[in-house]
């Protein structure tokens, strides 16, 4: 480190401030200067707190320890709070400082998580004349450019991956010429999920209660506990119902116990297989009703017309399926894997610059 840089703590480089604003006082605002919540820009008011570009960082609730860099004649509600640079110390600089600590030590609060300047405030800070800190944030400044730039090509390529296997499935069913039938011509079967048990189950598995109970849900696989009976024991189709996750499906091959919004979908075998009706659901542009919370039933699900190709070719189709299907996930594999090497640069580049180990920019 050189001569003139020094070790300080970040309160005798930065002030705060706070704002007495809350959101639901704004409703009958209105003029020419943006004012600021903890998702980002709210509205436009008649008031503005700061007339220099300034800091805030997130100190109550979701996203809690986001630091901003923010304009002039903006504002910020109460649960942020300003972040003013001292006199000798670059905003920029101010901004990557805060950005490279870990402000999850400081968290405090399990339902709403919060933190307190007067915490985190004795964290470390490099002071360096002007001039250097001007450079450092230069060469910062160019490294997360470039940085941005490598994670959009490899967020790119994701979705491209992902894409690779959609469109070989639209390829397939638009192009292929078979007869087509309703999901209900094609299945023994189609029913919503009743109650949840109240006391005959647990959420783990046990001697007693070892049939899994599925749900209207993503997450775990739609997973809700374990019970001692089973609705279905063929293997079947079955998609969600109601929510964020209307229309995805899943297959099953296992006995369980369906339960609240959640559709279920025996295919009749000598007709169709559960995974060839896996993929042609998976492939329909399916409606749903309900504007506020997007939702399916029975009878829209049983309408659907889809391609029946014989069973042979069915077991080809999916083989073919399959294959691209694994080769895609691999690269979905690798991309995500560039975007976390590309996250652990970032911190990398950050370490060493509050580190004092900047020596000249290398290309990314």
């Amino acid at each position: 480190m050189k001569q003139d840089w020094k070790w300080v703590t970040l309160g005798d480089a930065c002030d705060k401030g706070s704002s007495n604003v809350s959101q639901n006082q704004l409703g009958n605002e209105a003029g020419n200067y943006p004012i600021h919540g903890a998702s980002g820009f709210i509205k436009n008011v008649s008031f503005y707190h700061n007339e220099k570009p300034y800091l805030s960082i997130v100190k109550d609730g979701s996203g809690v320890g986001r630091v901003t860099k923010m304009e002039a004649y903006t504002s910020v509600i109460g649960t942020l709070q300003y972040i003013y640079p001292k006199d000798g110390v670059d905003l920029s600089y101010l901004y990557y400082s805060l950005i490279a600590i870990d402000f999850k030590k400081y968290v405090a609060g399990a339902a709403i998580p919060h933190i307190y300047f007067k915490d985190y405030k004795n964290e470390p800070f490099l002071w360096t004349p002007l001039s250097e800190q001007q450079r450092i944030v230069a060469f910062l400044d160019e490294a997360f450019a470039a940085i941005a730039q490598a994670k959009a090509h490899a967020e790119q390529n994701l979705q491209n991956a992902k894409a690779l296997f959609e469109s070989y499935l639209r390829g397939v069913f638009e192009n292929g010429n078979w007869e087509t039938k309703t999901i209900e011509m094609v299945c023994d079967e189609i029913f919503a999920g009743g109650d949840a048990p109240k006391n005959n189950y647990s959420l783990e598995p046990n001697e007693k209660h070892n049939i899994p109970i599925y749900a209207n849900a993503v997450k775990d696989r739609g997973l809700y506990g374990y019970t001692d009976f089973a609705r279905v024991s063929k293997p079947c189709v079955t998609i969600a119902a109601r929510g964020s996750g209307t229309g995805h499906t899943e297959l099953r091959s296992k006995s369980f116990l369906p339960i609240v919004r959640l559709i279920v979908c025996i295919p009749n075998t000598n007709l169709i297989s559960a995974e060839f009706l896996k993929y042609t659901i998976d492939n329909l542009v399916i409606q749903r009703s309900g504007s506020a919370i997007p939702q399916l039933t029975v009878p829209m699900i049983k309408d659907y017309y889809i391609p029946v190709p014989t069973i042979d070719q069915q077991m080809q189709l999916i083989e073919r399926a399959e294959t691209l299907r694994a080769q895609t996930q691999r690269l979905e594999e690798v991309y995500r894997q560039k975007l976390d090497d590309l996250e652990e640069l970032k911190k990398s580049v950050l370490a060493k610059a509050f580190r004092g180990e900047l020596v000249g920019y290398h290309q990314i």
